[in-house]
């Protein structure tokens, strides 16, 4: 990773354009925000638990839309960054486990007011370097007054321990430039696998207890 690709900016012509394309983004994060709180409510009022713990939102600042163009060898354009670039607006949703984030995708693919483009599980297809999450692309028309026009918007679902893994992968990948030394990997590697492991035992647990509150069943009895 070049770190220098931080310091490449628009010109000041692309950036008044880009300005005006970012408040488009900013209504599509909007649309699938109001949906996303609305699943929470039903959640946190009409389910016994609520599988989402926290949810993150943004919009990418014009120097990192900038480096990401410049690192694809693209032009350092507005046009560009909305033909080419499918994550300048993002959501990240946090899930108290890895089943859960299965449930939180079906539902968001039933929603009327955007679409699923693309998709990519990389929690059954975990990347060489130990990555786990769920990817989707969603589409998100924002309406007549801006012509019907569509923005894309990225959602990314994980759990908490996934969480941290990517975000301490992220630093030392900055670090290194992107070229991890192999101890380092493989050590990173092998936490990604813990925390996978962990999540699973985490997730037998809540549902023991769940069976033990609905019927009181001795936690012996069940080989636990």
């Amino acid at each position: 990773m070049d770190k220098d690709y931080l310091k490449t900016r628009f010109e000041v012509e692309e950036f008044e354009k880009l300005k005006k394309k970012l408040v488009r983004y900013e209504c599509a994060l909007d649309i699938v925000r109001t949906q996303l709180s609305n699943l929470e409510a039903y959640y946190n009022n009409f389910e016994p638990v609520n599988p989402i713990e926290h949810i993150k939102y943004r919009i990418k600042s014009p120097e990192s839309i900038a480096g990401k163009l410049k690192k694809k060898n693209l032009p350092i354009t507005a046009e560009a960054a909305e033909e080419f670039l499918s994550d300048v607006a993002g959501i990240r949703i946090i899930c108290a486990y890895a089943k859960n984030i299965y449930e939180i995708v079906e539902i968001i693919k039933s929603q009327e007011d955007f679409k699923v483009v693309s998709e990519k599980d990389y929690l059954k297809n975990v990347k060489e370097s130990g990555y786990r999450s769920y990817h989707m692309i969603l589409e998100v028309n924002i309406g007549k007054l801006f012509g019907e026009k569509t923005c894309r918007v990225e959602v990314q679902l994980r759990t908490s321990a996934m969480d941290f893994w990517a975000t301490l992968e992220h630093k030392v990948r900055y670090k290194y430039d992107g070229k991890i030394p192999e101890r380092l990997s493989n050590e990173l590697q092998n936490c990604s696998r813990q925390i996978n492991e962990l999540d699973e035992r985490m997730y037998l647990i809540h549902k023991v207890v769940d069976m033990i509150n609905q019927s009181e069943v001795d936690i012996d009895r069940i080989g636990y």
